[in-house]
């Protein structure tokens, strides 16, 4: 094996930009909350304030828990983004008002420079943030949040200023994926095999196969069918590719259920909580049962019917063991530590541990699936199994040290994703150039090849919408299904629609955009300059592209017609790369009284926010509009594909061509839209 090939090397290189990563992402994550007032870190979605306490006591887990409720705004209509989810590390605070003295002397430090930042009037009591606390919960504005057992709870009730919670820097998934390079460079056995194969070429050592003819499903497609039998095939490893619309999900959930009448059970992970619960969810239909480690992140009974939490409450021994850990916690709280005392909580101890030996037992040899992300896979529930097969579902938004955190756990490992949608995120430019955003997946598919199966067969979107994709994506491979292939909302419509204002109209002209009539006109009294501006942190907004797609939006339903969508329950998604401009059509949205009926119909999110969904409607605000040519990260393509591969029938795009056209992908993307017109 030649040193430019050694997997030694490359795993030594993956942690030097891992490195990287990590001490950008925690020296910026510092230095935003310093520079920051708490306002924007409300306004991004970085802290919640205020808050109400709600109760607090021990979970299923003897975890010490106190749960919040966020306070809206009176105005609001709606709940605001938020960044919190289960696992991630917080801090509470409180704001109190400054003294008489302080206050006076910021209000007049406030008229010399202008500043009206809110902020300035109040100050940070800190002491609350020497407690460290995790998410174990969380559901529009209510959360949970595990904290040591000597969290001061009396003195929040007493606070005599506001009450906050915000996120602190992650350590614990950084230091996981750490110790999973380190354990994968100096690994023997099956671990060190996995670690060779992955990082040589099928010439150095081939992927090991069994030999068997094709099984037949009768409700997969070609393409799905010989997924599955190559999965069932692999002795090392498979990759499913499944582009947009593919039917990846259903291809997996077969696999697997295949998988578990050859083996007892499966370790089933993702990169996020949102992709476990939707791949558990399937196989729960399918009739698998499931163990969730870790709480879902779209919570509802059926989702919570399947969490270890919720199993382990349920099981007939835990109001014993509940009883036994509260008398440990009385017996600890008298504090008279004789002979007597140390004897009894040894016994209580050893009882405790006895039962919770038990419950754990049975629930696990129950479970045909482990489900949970691939940090939580690291969980001490986990010590000392092994699963035969490891499913890796959206293996393209991994980062590779995150895949072997539980690939330590597998004999084989089946990949399932599509490097050609969202990319794992990365923060540091020096790390992703270096090749930190290169995802396991990815490499595999360079060196193997041989173990990818394309899903081909797309049941999502006309097919005017899908060529595009195909054609600059799949190497024109996929194909629509027949059942897709021409349907549309309204006859001789446009599958793919670009309005494009001009970046400066002329004085006293009107904007001639292709839209009806009665949006052109609204344009001739306040013409939008297409100017990107600064919004939400240092997310980027353009007010004048979000009016038009409120307008453009507005306008499209009038050519539908009211009664129609209300009775086809016709969904539209609105995607803006940029937080700052999604929170700034949601505001337009609600000021809209003429969509007003239909605001259930309609989804405003990041382009991240719309991963795995579909609409029948898309419209993409791009935002970016100089005269640079200047377009930031929307030269990260795969975004853009996820974008534009949303939509069942109609895609609308509002973007400054002058802008985005110099480059070539959206060049090409207007020359197809164009042609569209013509054919």
């Amino acid at each position: 094996m030649s040193e430019a090939t050694s997997p030694i090397l490359e795993l030594q290189r993956q942690r030097m930009l891992l490195q990287m990563e990590y001490e950008q992402e925690k020296e910026a994550f510092q230095q935003a909350h310093q520079a920051r007032g708490i306002s924007q870190l409300v306004a991004r979605g970085d802290a919640w304030l205020p808050l109400r306490l709600g109760r607090s006591y021990y979970n299923s887990l003897n975890q010490f828990c106190v749960e919040v409720y966020r306070q809206p705004a009176p105005d609001e209509e709606e709940p605001i983004d938020h960044n919190f989810e289960f696992g991630k590390p917080v801090r509470f605070f409180e704001l109190r008002v400054k003294s008489e003295e302080l206050r006076v002397k910021s209000e007049e430090s406030k008229v010399k420079s202008g500043n009206s930042s809110k902020d300035q009037l109040l100050t940070l009591n800190s002491s609350l943030l020497t407690y460290p606390g995790t998410v174990s919960y969380v559901d529009g504005d209510r959360m949970v949040v595990a904290v040591p057992d000597d969290f001061p709870v009396a003195s929040l009730a007493t606070t005599e200023g506001q009450l906050g919670v915000m996120l602190f820097f992650d350590e614990t998934s950084y230091r996981l994926m750490f110790e999973a390079l380190e354990r994968t460079m100096r690994a023997r056995g099956r671990l060190g095999e996995l670690r060779d194969l992955f990082y040589t070429t099928t010439r150095q050592l081939p992927a090991q196969t069994f030999t068997f003819p094709d099984m037949g499903f009768d409700y997969l497609n070609k393409t799905q069918e010989h997924a599955v039998n190559e999965v069932l095939r692999a002795k090392d490893v498979a990759i499913v590719h499944g582009p947009p619309g593919t039917g990846k999900t259903t291809t997996l959930v077969e696999a697997i259920y295949e998988t578990l009448r050859r083996e007892p059970q499966v370790l089933v992970c993702a990169q996020s909580n949102m992709a476990v619960d939707w791949i558990s969810e399937k196989l729960v239909d399918r009739g698998l049962n499931v163990l969730r480690i870790g709480n879902p992140s779209r919570v509802d009974d059926k989702m919570l019917s399947f969490t270890y939490e919720r199993r382990f409450e349920a099981h007939p021994d835990y109001p014993q063991l509940w009883a036994i850990r509260k008398a440990i916690r009385d017996l600890r709280a008298a504090k008279k530590h004789s002979d007597q005392w140390h004897q009894k909580m040894d016994r209580l101890k050893s009882r405790a541990t006895e039962l919770e030996i038990r419950i754990n037992q049975e629930l696990f040899s129950q479970a045909h699936v482990i489900a949970s992300t691939l940090v939580g896979s690291a969980n001490r529930l986990l010590d000392g199994m092994k699963f035969g097969t490891l499913f890796i579902d959206e293996a393209a938004q991994a980062l590779e040290a995150a895949c072997w955190i539980a690939i330590r756990r597998a004999g084989r490992v089946i990949l399932a994703g599509d490097h050609c949608q969202l990319p794992p995120t990365v923060k540091c430019y020096e790390a992703l150039k270096g090749g930190l955003g290169r995802t396991l997946m990815e490499r595999i598919a360079e060196n193997r090849p041989e173990v990818v199966t394309l899903l081909r067969i797309q049941y999502r979107m006309h097919e005017d919408i899908m060529r595009f994709s195909s054609d600059w994506f799949y190497h024109n491979l996929m194909v629509a299904a027949p059942e897709v292939q021409h349907r549309s909302i309204l006859d001789l419509d446009l599958p793919m629609t670009w309005i494009s204002p001009p970046p400066t109209p002329p004085q006293g002209r009107g904007v001639q955009i292709d839209l009806p009539q009665k949006v052109s006109s609204a344009n001739q009294t306040n013409p939008p300059s297409l100017g990107e501006g600064q919004g939400v942190g240092t997310s980027l907004q353009n007010v004048s592209e979000a009016r038009l797609t409120i307008l453009a939006l507005q306008a499209y339903f009038e050519l539908i017609g009211r009664q129609r969508i209300q009775e086809e329950r016709l969904d539209v998604g609105i995607i803006s790369p940029y937080r700052a401009q999604v929170q700034l059509l949601r505001q337009l949205l609600r000021q809209n009284e003429a969509l007003k009926p239909f605001r259930r119909h309609i989804t405003v999110n990041t382009v991240d926010g719309f991963q795995g969904q579909e609409r029948d409607i898309i419209i993409i605000s791009l935002v970016r509009s100089n005269d640079e040519g200047q377009i930031g990260f929307l030269r990260d393509l795969r975004r853009m594909n996820v974008a534009i591969t949303r939509a069942r029938m109609k895609v609308i795009i509002l973007g400054d061509r002058h802008t985005l056209c110099r480059h070539p992908f959206y060049r090409r993307l207007w020359q197809y839209i164009e042609a569209l017109k013509e054919s």
